[in-house]
């Protein structure tokens, strides 16, 4: 890692800063509305970006009353002031109910606390709620200003000085309820705690036969409910904007009792607090509750999770949004102009975007009035193409067609794991199956990778066989690395037995290779000649044609919280480093984003390539650190990101130019990064993108019916990749030219441009290619 510009990447920082420099210039803070995880992650990126561009930044403690009641409650911040946040819940600046702010006599006792610090700037992060109130604010500043002159408080240069307010919104709220954007901070986290209690509800129920209720928050969006309905493969779900049809009560009971005939032990059924039925009239916990009862006489239980959602440690992906996010809203105020509306930063993919304020407020409230009206259809339109994707995923997967209503194909698809175990890949081949029999063929299962296929280790396999893998870690198909190669004969052969007329492979680099293997061979084995779809499943995230693998983000969590318990331990001792070192072959991602989402002080990647000036400067980074009040580093390292600095050299070298100043420690993260549950994001990626593969097969199939046909063509053996919103296959043909195979990593990787930030947030003299900026690069399942 450099600690200086010496070899900074183009558009650097101080070019930026020719232009937008933020000297002179004063930037409030404050967290208002419900609080959700993620917003002092958010806190800590605004105040960090604020400094390093120069300006002042002040927190405003207790939202828009702290703005009000002014004093102590706004107080600038510092570089520590920030310091052991990333990891805390809620928000450690408060947030507060205001009703004096909803009085011009309150904006203006806000106003006048602003203007005694020189704040022009208002970096809010809430909800609609919240953000509606700025742009009031914004709106009514030079009216403020003139009556606060006119009342002898402030002088008329300052009204000059001080003539507008630039005002831009970040989203926080657990409930992903704000239109505009496809995530809010603090869902995915929000999404975590549920499906932990979901999955420790299913370890309990498998010791009776039961039926758990189970309220989520929602009291206007059903997202949280739809989503992990999705993610624990949920028997039914009640959502505010999809209310069931008349006549639900039957046919809930109807599926549950054919569940019970084919012995599934555990129903599971989700409600947002705010699901409503046709008519707009509630539909409770305990109705259902006593709905099931009354009319199966099953032992039903009801847990409400209430606050707990709102509760615990952000996940690595809120992290990493509200990080990008708060670096983003600085540069937005930088580059405002009197001219410019309120803004709010959303994520649209994997891009962050500024959108105007109010529109995106006027569509959230569009929503609510077409619930209010029944228009429910217009209701899930309206929260964008995400919310109805997951619906429509949601409704293919959880109820079965009866046999006579499915048009059989008489196509016959296999599925494989190849590769080493990712968490999420049990999820992909459930969704595989059920959306294969839905489309009518006949689905078999390979066991244990090529080896297994080469031995004929193939079984049909049914829509009830694959009923709860979706929190299965691991892969219960088996999986090895072995490639087709020295088999491909007797993979022919079983082709041709087991008549397969297509093949989805579920897999890492491994998976590509194979596909790319088989390709070469459908001259001579013409069984290979059918359509061939990857689906990149992967801790290490170096699968080409996509900027996500499933496996990486349940894997990234594993190293987040491992190093949240370190420097935990690292603030009792003092002065300690701490040396991580994280799997990844030859491809920095966990090192890279890892070191992101934990506050690392440096990651080390084969990527950007680094020598002994680079670990000295680095020591002497830390060396300064010890003598502020956080003493305490925590540096990763990809495990082949050098031959010869090998994480004992770093060890050795840090402890011995650190001596009387810090001590070291050094952890091998090893195989923990491949155990453990999926998390939300990684059970909802396997499912929706083994579905889009599905469709893809399904298509390819339908060409060729009747007509025997024989796929040779390059497009008919693909990659299934996320290209920033986009969903693309890519023939393995064409990236072979975007491949480094020696290394088994793409040639560009776009995690890359995310290096700078990390350092700039760490206080390192690193650069930032503005031109970048709007670019949240981290790609978002949901959206797919």
């Amino acid at each position: 890692m450099d600690a200086d510009d010496s070899r900074a990447p183009k558009g650097s920082l101080r070019k930026f800063l020719e232009h937008l420099s933020g000297a002179g210039k004063a930037i409030g803070v404050l967290t208002s509305g419900g609080d959700a995880q993620g917003m002092n992650a958010a806190v800590r990126a605004v105040v960090r970006m604020g400094i390093y561009v120069g300006a002042k930044v002040y927190f405003i403690y207790e939202g828009y009353q702290g703005m009000v009641d002014g004093g102590a409650n706004i107080a600038e911040a510092d570089w520590e002031s920030v310091s052991s946040i990333l990891q805390v819940g809620g928000t450690i600046i408060g947030s507060a109910r205001c009703q004096a702010f909803r009085t011009r006599e309150g904006r203006l006792k806000a106003a006048c606390n602003l203007l005694q610090r020189g704040i022009t700037n208002l970096c809010v992060i809430g909800g609609d709620g919240s953000l509606t109130g700025a742009n009031l604010f914004r709106k009514e500043w030079s009216g403020l200003l003139e009556e606060l002159a006119r009342n002898g408080q402030i002088d008329k240069e300052a009204v000059q000085k001080y003539a507008y307010l630039n005002v831009v919104g970040m989203v926080g709220s657990i409930d992903n309820d704000f239109c505009g954007t496809d995530m809010t901070i603090g869902t995915d986290s929000a999404l975590h705690r549920i499906i932990e209690v979901i999955d420790a509800i299913m370890t309990t129920a498998q010791s009776h036969q039961r039926t758990f209720v189970l309220e989520v928050m929602g009291r206007h969006c059903g997202y949280l409910a739809l989503v992990s309905a999705l993610a624990c493969g949920a028997d039914w779900v009640f959502l505010p904007e999809s209310p069931p049809e008349q006549g639900w009560e039957e046919q809930m009971c109807v599926k549950l009792s054919e569940n019970r005939a084919r012995k599934k032990r555990l129903n599971i059924i989700i409600v947002a607090e705010g699901a409503i039925d046709t008519q707009n009239k509630p539909i409770t916990s305990e109705k259902i509750k006593e709905l099931v009862v009354s009319q199966l006489g099953y032992d039903t239980r009801v847990t409400i999770l209430g606050h707990v959602q709102r509760g615990g440690t952000p996940s690595a992906f809120d992290r990493i949004l509200a990080s990008r996010m708060g670096v983003e809203a600085v540069i937005a105020l930088l580059e405002a102009t009197p001219d410019t509306p309120a803004c709010v930063v959303s994520l649209n993919g994997n891009h962050a975007v500024r959108l105007p304020l109010m529109e995106c407020v006027q569509m959230t409230q569009d929503v609510q009035k077409a619930m209010d009206e029944r228009r429910f259809q217009d209701a899930v339109r309206l929260r964008g193409r995400s919310f109805a994707g997951n619906l429509n995923t949601y409704k293919r997967l959880a109820i079965k067609l009866p046999d006579d209503q499915i048009p059989k194909t008489n196509c016959n698809v296999a599925v494989i794991n190849v590769g080493a175990p990712a968490a999420g890949m049990n999820a992909a081949v459930r969704s595989a199956v059920r959306v294969g029999i839905a489309d009518g063929h006949r689905m078999l299962a390979i066991y244990d990778g090529f080896d297994g296929f080469a031995k004929g280790q193939i079984k049909e396999i049914g829509w009830t066989d694959v009923g709860g893998w979706t929190g299965q870690g691991g892969s219960i198909l088996g999986t090895k690395r072995i490639l087709p190669g020295k088999y491909l004969e007797e993979i022919a052969t079983q082709m041709r037995t087991h008549s397969i007329n297509a093949l989805l492979i579920i897999g890492g680099f491994e998976a590509y290779k194979s596909a790319c293997d088989m390709a070469e061979a459908r001259g001579r084995h013409q069984e290979l000649c059918i359509p061939l779809c990857v689906v990149p499943a992967t801790i290490s995230n170096n699968v080409p044609g996509t900027e996500i693998s499933l496996g990486a983000d349940t894997s990234l969590n594993v190293i987040v919280q491992t190093c949240d318990r370190i420097k935990q331990s690292a603030s009792g001792t003092k002065r300690r480093v701490f040396i991580i070192e994280t799997m990844g072959g030859y491809c920095g991602y966990l090192a890279n984003m890892g070191g992101l989402a934990a506050g690392a002080d440096a990651a080390y990647i084969f990527e950007e390539p680094f020598d002994i000036r680079d670990l000295q400067s680095n020591v002497e980074h830390l060396t300064e650190k010890m003598k502020t009040t956080i003493q305490r580093g925590l540096v990763l390292r990809n495990e082949s990101c050098s031959e010869n600095y090998t994480t004992d050299f770093i060890y050795q070298l840090y402890s011995e130019e650190g001596k009387g100043v810090f001590d070291c420690r050094k952890n091998v993260l090893g195989h923990m990064q491949q155990g453990g549950a999926p998390s939300p994001f990684d059970r909802n990626f396997g499912t929706k993108i083994s579905a889009r593969a599905m469709e893809w097969i399904t298509a390819k199939l339908k060409e060729a019916r009747g007509r025997g046909k024989k796929f040779t063509t390059d497009d008919s053996v693909c990659v299934l990749g996320i290209s920033k919103r986009n969903v693309i296959f890519q023939p393995v043909a064409e990236l072979k030219q975007q491949t480094d195979f020696e290394h088994r990593i793409p040639k560009e990787q776009w995690w890359l441009k995310l290096r700078p930030l990390m350092k700039i947030l760490a206080k390192y003299k690193a650069s930032y290619d503005v031109s970048d900026s709007g670019q949240l690069e981290h790609v978002q399942p949901w959206s797919v």
